[in-house]
């Protein structure tokens, strides 16, 4: 990357979790940061950070005139240097069977998690191109290895793999590093969030169906509930990003945490009705 004396980056769904300790040690190792949030409280507390380079910038990634809104905001405060780093966080988890999730649920979930992205990028890419700068999107194990009731998470993960993989080719000429981050379970308010959006989706489905499938995911809902008490700190993810942002060379993935080196091997290891069997049985 060029020399620079500020360094803007943008990071999406800043308000908890991954996103906002990715802000945080942007912000406290010298970048200037912009960190979105959607609702007034979630930026007060980013600014009571005390952080002078980090500011908090409202946006929405499935309102497209919010996007075009905060493109303009950022395409001024950077003017010529242009943006250093894009970091694509925002996102949903939707946990339910794929037989009987509502359909409106699941372009839900398409639709922060992945057209989201892509808009997100297509917006901010010309500033980006200023600054021959870094696309960071945060992918997860579940777009490499599928586990039951979140497959439709896991389907929009698959689909942001092959956006990081198409985009690191496309902006290639421009010298556009393109990268993705695959954290496995990290102690992140997302999986709480995910079980009270699972349960209003369940309210709607129909009992009888509902009950086919209700033990077994209360069982994964407990495995996930104890693993997600030892999973890596946010912070690991955000020492991933900051490596992929400004290594000579960053790695094209960055698998974060034991679960998710765990998986990887699983899934490239094994025939698919064994390791089918061996994830069913450590759910169970």
């Amino acid at each position: 990357m060029p020399a620079s004396t500020t360094r803007f980056v943008l990071v999406t769904g800043a308000s908890t979790g991954i996103g906002r300790a990715c802000a945080l040690d942007l912000a406290a190792h010298g970048f200037s940061v912009f960190a979105t949030v959607r609702r007034a409280e979630d930026a007060r507390a980013l600014e009571a950070e005390g952080l002078p380079h980090l500011r908090p910038l409202f946006l929405d990634v499935t309102d497209g005139a919010a996007i075009a809104a905060a493109a303009g905001t950022v395409g001024t405060a950077t003017g010529e240097a242009g943006l250093w780093g894009l970091v694509n966080n925002a996102g949903i988890v939707l946990a339910a069977p794929l037989e009987a999730i509502p359909l409106d649920a699941f372009r839900r979930q398409l639709e922060v998690n992945v057209t989201g992205q892509l808009a997100v990028t297509q917006a901010f890419l010309p500033l980006v191109r200023r600054a021959r700068g870094r696309i960071v999107n945060m992918g997860s194990i579940g777009g490499i290895s599928v586990i039951p009731f979140v497959g439709a998470y896991c389907a929009s993960k698959f689909a942001l793999e092959a956006i990081s993989d198409a985009l690191r080719m496309e902006l290639a000429p421009w010298g556009i590093e393109v990268v993705i981050v695959e954290p496995g379970t990290v102690t992140t308010p997302i999986w709480r969030k995910g079980e009270e959006a699972a349960d209003a989706i369940l309210s709607r489905i129909d009992p009888g169906v509902v009950s086919l499938y209700r033990e077994a995911m209360e069982r994964m809902r407990r495995v996930v509930a104890a693993a997600e008490t030892r999973g890596a700190p946010p912070e690991v993810v955000a020492a991933a990003v900051r490596h992929a942002l400004t290594a000579r060379r960053p790695k094209t993935r960055y698998l974060v945490g034991p679960v998710a080196r765990m998986r990887w091997v699983l899934q490239r290891l094994l025939p698919d009705r064994l390791r089918d069997r061996l994830l069913r049985r450590l759910l169970a």
